[in-house]
Protein backbone atom coordinates (compact mmCIF):
# COMPACT_ATOMS: atom_id res chain seq x y z
CA UNK A 1 0.00 0.00 0.00
CA UNK A 2 0.75 3.45 -0.71
CA UNK A 3 0.45 6.65 0.98
CA UNK A 4 -0.30 8.35 -2.59
CA UNK A 5 -2.65 5.82 -2.89
CA UNK A 6 -4.81 5.98 -0.40
CA UNK A 7 -4.94 9.83 -0.30
CA UNK A 8 -5.94 9.37 -4.62
CA UNK A 9 -9.46 7.20 -2.62
CA UNK A 10 -9.46 9.96 0.16
CA UNK A 11 -9.83 13.13 -1.80
CA UNK A 12 -12.61 14.61 -3.39
CA UNK A 13 -12.55 15.07 -6.97
CA UNK A 14 -11.55 19.10 -7.07
CA UNK A 15 -12.11 21.59 -9.21
CA UNK A 16 -8.03 21.74 -10.08
CA UNK A 17 -7.88 18.16 -10.66
CA UNK A 18 -10.85 18.42 -12.98
CA UNK A 19 -9.20 21.38 -14.37
CA UNK A 20 -6.23 19.67 -15.00
CA UNK A 21 -7.96 16.24 -16.64
CA UNK A 22 -9.48 18.18 -18.81
CA UNK A 23 -6.44 19.82 -20.54
CA UNK A 24 -4.93 16.71 -20.65
CA UNK A 25 -7.63 14.80 -21.96
CA UNK A 26 -7.16 17.32 -24.68
CA UNK A 27 -3.69 17.06 -24.83
CA UNK A 28 -3.76 12.79 -25.71
CA UNK A 29 -6.68 12.61 -27.90
CA UNK A 30 -5.23 15.73 -29.82
CA UNK A 31 -1.27 14.19 -29.69
CA UNK A 32 -2.64 10.77 -30.41
CA UNK A 33 -4.59 11.69 -33.08
CA UNK A 34 -1.56 13.86 -35.20
CA UNK A 35 0.70 10.90 -34.10
CA UNK A 36 -1.65 8.42 -35.47
CA UNK A 37 -1.37 10.35 -39.22
CA UNK A 38 2.21 11.04 -38.89
CA UNK A 39 2.56 7.25 -38.44
CA UNK A 40 1.81 6.92 -41.68
CA UNK A 41 4.51 7.82 -42.85
CA UNK A 42 6.42 5.36 -41.66
CA UNK A 43 4.38 2.26 -43.23
CA UNK A 44 6.94 1.75 -46.05
CA UNK A 45 9.75 1.38 -43.60
CA UNK A 46 10.84 -1.41 -41.04
CA UNK A 47 8.73 -2.01 -38.61
CA UNK A 48 11.17 -1.39 -36.04
CA UNK A 49 10.77 2.03 -37.02
CA UNK A 50 7.05 1.99 -36.14
CA UNK A 51 7.94 0.69 -32.68
CA UNK A 52 10.26 3.35 -31.95
CA UNK A 53 7.60 6.05 -33.03
CA UNK A 54 5.12 4.05 -30.75
CA UNK A 55 7.76 4.17 -27.95
CA UNK A 56 8.02 7.68 -28.11
CA UNK A 57 4.73 9.03 -28.03
CA UNK A 58 4.24 6.49 -24.74
CA UNK A 59 7.09 8.75 -22.96
CA UNK A 60 5.69 11.61 -24.46
CA UNK A 61 1.87 10.61 -22.65
CA UNK A 62 3.93 9.98 -19.69
CA UNK A 63 5.15 12.98 -19.05
CA UNK A 64 2.03 14.64 -19.91
CA UNK A 65 0.30 13.07 -17.25
CA UNK A 66 3.28 13.67 -14.68
CA UNK A 67 3.18 17.56 -15.81
CA UNK A 68 -0.33 18.17 -16.46
CA UNK A 69 -2.43 16.10 -14.37
CA UNK A 70 0.28 15.62 -10.99
CA UNK A 71 0.54 11.42 -11.70
CA UNK A 72 4.24 10.32 -11.14
CA UNK A 73 5.24 6.30 -11.98
CA UNK A 74 7.09 4.52 -9.59
CA UNK A 75 8.58 1.24 -10.66
CA UNK A 76 9.69 -1.44 -8.38
CA UNK A 77 11.23 -4.77 -9.19
CA UNK A 78 12.76 -2.75 -12.25
CA UNK A 79 15.48 -5.82 -11.95
CA UNK A 80 12.99 -8.12 -13.18
CA UNK A 81 12.49 -5.96 -16.63
CA UNK A 82 13.27 -8.05 -19.58
CA UNK A 83 15.72 -7.19 -21.75
CA UNK A 84 14.62 -10.11 -24.42
CA UNK A 85 11.92 -12.39 -25.24
CA UNK A 86 9.72 -12.99 -21.96
CA UNK A 87 5.74 -12.85 -21.25
CA UNK A 88 4.62 -9.85 -19.03
CA UNK A 89 1.16 -11.34 -17.66
CA UNK A 90 0.01 -7.54 -15.71
CA UNK A 91 -2.70 -6.93 -13.86
CA UNK A 92 -4.88 -4.05 -15.57
CA UNK A 93 -7.26 -1.42 -13.92
CA UNK A 94 -6.57 1.43 -16.54
CA UNK A 95 -6.07 2.77 -19.86
CA UNK A 96 -2.58 3.62 -18.47
CA UNK A 97 -1.65 -0.10 -18.49
CA UNK A 98 -1.78 0.14 -22.69
CA UNK A 99 0.99 3.07 -22.29
CA UNK A 100 3.27 2.26 -19.33
CA UNK A 101 4.63 -0.97 -20.68
CA UNK A 102 5.59 0.38 -24.29
CA UNK A 103 8.00 3.12 -22.41
CA UNK A 104 9.54 0.19 -19.79
CA UNK A 105 10.41 -2.02 -22.31
CA UNK A 106 12.97 -2.42 -25.16
CA UNK A 107 10.69 -4.30 -27.56
CA UNK A 108 7.04 -4.43 -26.33
CA UNK A 109 4.45 -6.10 -28.12
CA UNK A 110 0.64 -6.38 -26.73
CA UNK A 111 -1.45 -9.08 -27.53
CA UNK A 112 -4.72 -6.81 -28.42
CA UNK A 113 -8.47 -8.03 -29.32
CA UNK A 114 -9.27 -8.66 -32.26
CA UNK A 115 -11.85 -5.32 -33.22
CA UNK A 116 -9.48 -2.98 -32.13
CA UNK A 117 -7.14 -3.99 -35.43
CA UNK A 118 -10.35 -2.48 -37.14
CA UNK A 119 -10.38 0.66 -36.31
CA UNK A 120 -9.26 2.40 -39.79
CA UNK A 121 -6.08 3.82 -39.92
CA UNK A 122 -4.77 3.08 -36.11
CA UNK A 123 -5.52 -0.94 -37.18
CA UNK A 124 -3.09 -0.65 -39.99
CA UNK A 125 -0.65 1.00 -37.91
CA UNK A 126 -1.02 -1.52 -34.63
CA UNK A 127 -0.45 -4.58 -37.38
CA UNK A 128 2.49 -2.73 -38.91
CA UNK A 129 3.90 -2.29 -35.46
CA UNK A 130 3.53 -6.14 -34.89
CA UNK A 131 0.59 -6.23 -32.36
CA UNK A 132 -0.97 -9.44 -32.32
CA UNK A 133 -4.72 -10.42 -32.48
CA UNK A 134 -6.61 -12.12 -30.36
CA UNK A 135 -10.45 -13.36 -31.45
CA UNK A 136 -11.94 -13.96 -28.14
CA UNK A 137 -15.44 -15.42 -29.92
CA UNK A 138 -12.68 -17.43 -32.30
CA UNK A 139 -12.20 -20.71 -30.83
CA UNK A 140 -9.22 -22.64 -30.51
CA UNK A 141 -8.24 -21.44 -34.00
CA UNK A 142 -7.76 -18.00 -32.72
CA UNK A 143 -5.95 -19.15 -30.23
CA UNK A 144 -3.55 -20.93 -32.41
CA UNK A 145 -3.44 -17.45 -34.68
CA UNK A 146 -2.75 -15.69 -31.24
CA UNK A 147 0.24 -18.45 -30.69
CA UNK A 148 1.57 -18.23 -33.54
CA UNK A 149 1.62 -14.74 -33.90
CA UNK A 150 3.26 -14.32 -30.47
CA UNK A 151 5.85 -16.85 -31.28
CA UNK A 152 6.82 -14.93 -34.43
CA UNK A 153 7.50 -11.77 -31.78
CA UNK A 154 9.25 -13.40 -29.40
CA UNK A 155 11.22 -15.22 -31.66
CA UNK A 156 12.66 -11.68 -32.57
CA UNK A 157 13.15 -10.37 -28.95
CA UNK A 158 10.53 -9.25 -28.17
CA UNK A 159 8.77 -8.74 -25.30
CA UNK A 160 4.50 -10.02 -24.92
CA UNK A 161 2.41 -8.07 -22.81
CA UNK A 162 -1.01 -9.74 -21.98
CA UNK A 163 -3.63 -8.93 -19.73
CA UNK A 164 -4.56 -12.23 -18.16
CA UNK A 165 -7.78 -10.68 -16.78
CA UNK A 166 -8.85 -10.19 -20.58
CA UNK A 167 -10.40 -7.04 -19.52
CA UNK A 168 -10.06 -3.66 -16.99
CA UNK A 169 -11.06 -4.31 -13.51
CA UNK A 170 -11.39 -2.02 -10.59
CA UNK A 171 -8.64 -1.79 -7.75
CA UNK A 172 -9.65 -4.37 -5.24
CA UNK A 173 -11.49 -6.54 -8.02
CA UNK A 174 -11.21 -10.04 -8.73
CA UNK A 175 -11.85 -11.78 -11.65
CA UNK A 176 -10.75 -15.29 -13.00
CA UNK A 177 -8.14 -15.28 -14.76
CA UNK A 178 -8.40 -16.24 -18.59
CA UNK A 179 -6.04 -20.38 -19.22
CA UNK A 180 -4.94 -18.62 -22.93
CA UNK A 181 -1.94 -16.86 -21.24
CA UNK A 182 -1.05 -20.28 -19.99
CA UNK A 183 -0.80 -21.86 -23.25
CA UNK A 184 0.28 -18.90 -25.11
CA UNK A 185 3.28 -18.88 -22.48
CA UNK A 186 3.71 -22.57 -22.65
CA UNK A 187 3.96 -22.03 -26.70
CA UNK A 188 6.67 -19.21 -26.14
CA UNK A 189 8.81 -20.83 -23.90
CA UNK A 190 9.86 -18.12 -22.37
CA UNK A 191 9.26 -16.89 -18.65
CA UNK A 192 6.23 -15.30 -18.07
CA UNK A 193 7.01 -12.27 -15.75
CA UNK A 194 3.80 -11.20 -13.47
CA UNK A 195 2.97 -7.19 -12.47
CA UNK A 196 0.75 -5.26 -10.55
CA UNK A 197 -0.27 -2.00 -10.01
CA UNK A 198 -2.35 0.45 -8.67
CA UNK A 199 -3.10 2.33 -11.83
CA UNK A 200 -6.80 2.50 -11.37
CA UNK A 201 -6.71 4.55 -8.01
CA UNK A 202 -5.36 7.67 -10.31
CA UNK A 203 -6.73 6.66 -13.83
CA UNK A 204 -10.12 4.78 -13.68
CA UNK A 205 -11.94 2.94 -16.29
CA UNK A 206 -14.45 4.84 -17.86
CA UNK A 207 -13.30 8.05 -15.39
CA UNK A 208 -12.62 11.65 -16.59
CA UNK A 209 -10.87 12.78 -13.56
CA UNK A 210 -6.87 11.82 -13.40
CA UNK A 211 -5.90 12.00 -9.53
CA UNK A 212 -2.64 13.46 -8.73
CA UNK A 213 -0.84 10.92 -6.48
CA UNK A 214 2.36 8.04 -7.23
CA UNK A 215 1.02 5.27 -9.48
CA UNK A 216 2.92 1.76 -8.43
CA UNK A 217 3.65 -0.62 -11.04
CA UNK A 218 5.34 -3.80 -9.47
CA UNK A 219 7.74 -6.11 -11.21
CA UNK A 220 7.56 -9.43 -9.60
CA UNK A 221 10.07 -12.59 -10.14
CA UNK A 222 9.22 -14.74 -12.90
CA UNK A 223 7.02 -17.64 -12.31
CA UNK A 224 8.63 -21.30 -12.37
CA UNK A 225 8.79 -22.51 -15.20
CA UNK A 226 7.47 -26.42 -15.62
CA UNK A 227 4.03 -26.07 -13.61
CA UNK A 228 1.30 -28.11 -14.44
CA UNK A 229 -0.95 -25.11 -16.43
CA UNK A 230 -4.11 -24.85 -13.52
CA UNK A 231 -1.01 -24.64 -10.93
CA UNK A 232 0.27 -21.83 -12.47
CA UNK A 233 -2.46 -20.16 -13.72
CA UNK A 234 -3.50 -20.28 -10.11
CA UNK A 235 0.05 -19.08 -8.84
CA UNK A 236 -0.11 -16.23 -11.55
CA UNK A 237 -3.18 -14.89 -10.40
CA UNK A 238 -2.54 -15.31 -6.37
CA UNK A 239 1.04 -13.12 -6.90
CA UNK A 240 -0.72 -10.48 -8.79
CA UNK A 241 -3.73 -10.14 -7.46
CA UNK A 242 -1.96 -10.25 -3.45
CA UNK A 243 0.63 -7.60 -4.41
CA UNK A 244 -2.21 -5.16 -6.59
CA UNK A 245 -3.99 -5.62 -3.25
CA UNK A 246 -1.14 -4.53 -1.33
CA UNK A 247 -0.72 -1.50 -3.49
CA UNK A 248 -4.49 -0.13 -2.07
CA UNK A 249 -5.10 1.64 0.93
CA UNK A 250 -6.08 -0.44 4.08
CA UNK A 251 -9.27 -2.31 3.80
CA UNK A 252 -9.71 -0.97 0.26
CA UNK A 253 -10.05 -4.70 -1.48
CA UNK A 254 -12.58 -5.24 1.01
CA UNK A 255 -14.87 -3.42 0.44
CA UNK A 256 -14.92 -4.46 -3.04
CA UNK A 257 -17.59 -7.24 -4.54
CA UNK A 258 -15.25 -10.08 -5.92
CA UNK A 259 -18.09 -12.10 -6.49
CA UNK A 260 -18.53 -13.94 -10.00
CA UNK A 261 -21.79 -14.42 -11.85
Amino acid sequence: MTASAATADATPTDLLTLVRSAVFNALFFGMTALCVLGGLALLPFPRRHMRRYVQGWAKLMLWLLRVVCGIRLRVTGAENLPTGPALIAAKHQSAFDTIVWLALLPDPVYVLKQELLRIPVWGTLARKYGAVAVDRAGGAGALKRMVKEASAAAAEGSQIIIFPEGTRTAPGQRVPYQPGVVALGAAVGQPIIPAATDSGMFWGRRAFAKRPGTLTVAVLPPLPMGLPRAQLLARMEEVIETESERLLPPGYARLVDNSVG
